[in-house]
This record gives structure tokens, C-alpha cells and sequence, in this order.
């Protein structure tokens, strides 16, 4: 795949970013088709087929964002002189073709596309049936950008429309040559690409977010973040599922009848484990241990016990989906040893979850979430869609 130059990259998004405000109206008519056809009483999803004036500014920044960063291809990650002359290099590279495959967030449409563009990769989208009016809409827009600045649309932002038992058939047996794929869904899509992939896959995973409430927490800092992780946006996947509060807390049944109240205040259906169950009997019980495995996506919570931080570490590695951890304390050594064994992507101290991601954290847009460890964990931004290249430079030297 040709190098395009950082200029030329940075005028495709600048006249995106042009595009996506003019066709404000129609990206918003497009998206009320594909509303207007859904169930709206699947909340989680409901939220995020969603497309209004506030979400388009966040598609323009995103832009904006990733355009003012640095172009990730082409840096010299190592540089060595052998004895025998030869010089060495090792820099970054493009992947080439990067496929991912979402449910519902038509943002998405902007988001992995601008971050694979900008990169030098071309991108497949293969959005959700349910966003597909919106979707079509965002990839003519990319489409006018690329057009603008004298590129082949479909050589490098290609919206793919196909049913199920399609998509399996182009995973085994792809048209063109595929480097990457990223699902970025439930468990069912996961294991169905990963299934049937021919290529790697690199994991957007389940959230099911844990957070401990340690004896030295700060409790009125404690209810706080533990509001604003479950409520502020219940279909994102850093969202807050269960909490595990600390027996040894001062106070400890006094302050579990108080995040019940507050939970239940705002709208939070709540579970508890037989421990809280005593304190709070009209919770609804965690009837399976499948509960503990679940992401809610949901106003739902589990409240649970722990003795201790290292039982709490050994609950939250058993269960989570290794997205995000949290544990609230004001003992520095405490954390440390929490954030240090927990086996998340992202662990926080005294913070809500609802920072996983991409823009917050200071990455601009966001592929995905990545739950894997190579090659790359946590939000994919600019710097994580490119691999590496070896350049060799010699005079004719000969191996002996």
C-alpha cells in the first residue's frame, strides 16, 4: 500500500471535518431511520444507535484530535551499525487492511475509520443492520473527503453490507488480503470471529467492571464514584457492574444501607451476595454464579463483600472481563498492591471507570478497548494501529 504524506492525510479529515458539519441534517434524517425501526426498550443499544447534534461535534473533535496528532507511520522505534557495515532500522509500518466489525454505534463509522486512515491502513467497516441507514450516510461522507483530495474512496474507508452467514464466509475466505480484524461487541461476535477468522484478531472485550471499597476508602468520595460509574452511562462498556465493599469499613452495615439508598435513588436495580443479603434483605439475591460473570449494560449492580484487598483481587480476577478495576482507598500502599495484581487494561485509584476510553485518556478516537495483550491492551488509539518493519541497508555484504 502506497505511503500517503502526513499532508495529504491531514486534508482528507480537515475536509471531513467541513463535511460532517454541513451534513449535520442529513446525517441526523438518516439516523432517525434506523430509530425509528428499533425497539427503543433495549436501552444499552438504544443509547448507542443514537445520533444528535452533541454526538456530531464528538465525531468532528475526534477528527480534529487525531489530525493535530503526529503521523504514526514511518517512526524510528531502533537504529543499530553492525560490525560488517550493515545499518539497521526499525520503523513503524502500517497493518494494510483492518477490518472491525461493531453493533449499533454509528460513532464508530468516524472514530475507527479516522484512526486507520490516519495511520495509512485501509478499513472495512462492517457496522450493525440496525445503524445501517446511519452508517451509509457517515461513509458517504468519508467518501466526499477522499474524493475532494484526489483518492479512491473505496481503496480506503469501504462500508461492507452483509447478513450473518455473508460475514462468515468473507472471515474464511476474504476477498482481499486482511492483517487485522477487531470485533468490538459481546462474547457471541467474539467467538464467532474468532472462530472463523483467517487472520488475527485483536479482542474488544466484555466490560463486567469491578470496584472494591477498601476500609481506608474516603466514603463520601466513594459514593460519588461509584454513581457516576454505574449511572453516568449505562451502555458504555467501562461501565460499573459490581462493587465489593470492605467488612472491615467503619461502619461498614451503617454505610452498605447508604449505597443502597443512593443506588436506589437513582433507578439502580440492585443483587447482593448472602453477606450484604443481611443487611439488605430486599435485595434480589445472585441466584447463579454466572451473575458474577455478567456484564449488565444495565441501571443493575451486584453488591458484594470482601475481608480483605486480597480477596477482593482474587474475586475481581476470577470474574471481570479485564477491562477495568477500581479500588477506592487513601492507603497509597493498598492501592499500589490492588492496581499491581489486578489483571485489568485499566486499574484506577479513586476514579470512576467511565475514563477507559480513548478520548479521555488522552488518545484522541478509539478503535476499540483492547482486553488482549498483544498487541496492544487498553484504548487502540493513533500509535496502536501500526506495526513494525525491519530496513536493512548493506553494500554487498554476504552472510558466512
Amino acid at each position: 500500500m502506497k505511503l500517503l504524506t502526513k499532508d495529504i492525510k491531514n486534508k482528507v479529515l480537515e475536509s471531513m471535518e467541513r463535511i460532517l458539519d454541513e451534513e449535520r441534517e442529513a446525517i441526523i434524517a438518516a439516523n432517525k431511520k434506523d430509530l425509528d425501526a428499533f425497539d427503543s426498550a433495549d436501552r444499552a443499544m438504544y443509547d448507542r444507535l443514537v445520533v444528535n447534534e452533541a454526538k456530531i461535534d464528538g465525531m468532528i473533535q475526534s477528527v480534529k484530535e487525531v489530525r493535530s496528532q503526529d503521523d504514526p507511520v514511518g517512526k524510528i522505534k531502533s537504529s543499530r551499525e553492525l560490525e560488517n557495515g550493515l545499518k539497521i532500522f526499525n520503523k513503524t509500518a502500517p497493518f494494510g487492511t483492518i477490518m472491525i466489525i461493531y453493533e449499533s454505534r454509528p460513532d464508530v463509522t468516524i472514530e475507527a475509520a479516522v484512526l486507520a486512515f490516519k495511520a495509512n491502513n485501509k478499513i472495512l467497516l462492517k457496522g450493525g443492520k440496525e445503524a445501517g441507514h446511519s452508517n451509509k450516510k457517515l461513509e458517504e461522507c468519508w467518501h466526499k473527503a477522499l474524493t475532494e483530495n484526489g483518492l479512491e474512496p473505496e481503496a480506503w474507508i469501504q462500508l461492507l453490507n452483509m447478513n450473518r452467514q455473508e460475514t462468515q464466509e468473507f472471515l474464511k475466505n476474504p476477498p482481499e488480503k486482511l492483517d487485522l480484524i477487531v470485533p468490538r461487541g459481546g462474547e457471541r461476535l467474539i467467538r464467532f470471529v474468532k472462530d472463523h477468522a483467517q487472520c488475527a484478531v485483536l479482542v474488544s472485550g466484555r466490560g463486567n467492571n469491578f470496584l472494591y471499597v477498601n476500609k481506608d476508602a474516603d466514603w463520601d468520595k466513594a459514593l460519588q464514584v461509584i454513581v457516576n460509574a454505574k449511572t453516568h452511562k449505562i451502555s458504555a462498556c467501562n461501565a460499573l457492574d459490581k462493587i465489593l465493599v470492605d467488612r472491615n469499613i467503619p461502619g461498614y452495615e451503617d454505610k452498605v444501607r447508604e449505597l443502597e439508598k443512593e443506588l436506589r435513588q437513582n433507578s439502580v436495580e440492585l443483587l447482593a451476595d448472602d453477606d450484604v443479603r443481611k443487611i439488605l434483605p430486599d435485595t434480589s439475591p445472585v441466584e447463579d454464579e454466572s451473575v458474577w460473570y455478567e456484564e449488565f449494560l444495565a441501571l443493575k449492580a451486584v453488591i458484594g463483600s470482601a475481608g480483605n484487598v486480597e480477596e477482593a483481587i482474587d474475586r475481581i480476577n476470577k470474574y471481570s472481563g479485564g477491562h477495568s478495576a477500581c479500588i477506592l482507598t487513601e492507603d497509597e500502599a493498598t492501592a499500589q498492591a490492588f492496581m499491581e495484581q489486578v489483571d485489568s487494561a485499566a486499574v484506577y485509584q479513586n476514579a470512576s471507570t467511565r475514563f477507559t476510553d480513548g478520548g479521555q485518556m488522552g488518545v484522541g478516537a478509539e478503535l476499540a478497548i483492547s482486553t488482549d495483550k498483544l498487541h496492544h491492551r487498553g484504548p487502540l488509539g493513533l500509535e496502536q494501529l501500526v506495526t513494525n518493519k525491519y530496513y536493512v541497508y548493506g553494500n554487498g555484504q554476504v552472510r558466512e
